[in-house]
């Protein structure tokens, strides 16, 4: 299951896991990323706080975490290949896994449809 937020992140769940990256429409709004800065394996955060940020040739951006949890993982290929956020943001350009602390808060994200509807306008 996919899910998304009003900050455009992307999350795709997977029972207790998450992984988490920026949206099309959030790369194309920065240009081409140059630099990541991904959160350390092991930190926990409350949604809402900032767990990265993204630098591109235009602007500095954080990543914020969607919800409450734990990094288990990071992207090293994108710390290694920033430029990954803009060619495939949805697949490779990812930035870190987190384990979940609370369900309830991904089922109160957006889907597809309303993501669409709330990035066009």
């Amino acid at each position: 299951m996919i899910k998304y937020t009003e900050d455009h992140e992307w999350l795709q769940i997977d029972g207790d896991t998450a992984v988490v990256g920026i949206t099309h429409h959030a790369q194309d709004a920065l240009g081409d990323v140059v630099f990541v800065d991904l959160p350390e394996v092991g930190k926990s955060f409350a949604a809402k706080e900032v767990a990265g940020v993204v630098e591109s040739v235009k602007a500095a951006a954080d990543v914020y975490m969607p919800v409450d949890g734990e990094i288990i993982e990071v992207n090293e290929a994108l710390r290694a290949d920033p430029s990954l956020a803009n060619s495939d943001p949805l697949n490779q350009g990812w930035f870190f896994k987190v384990k979940l602390s609370n369900h309830a808060q991904a089922d109160a994200l957006l889907d597809e449809t309303a993501y669409k509807q709330f990035s066009a306008g």
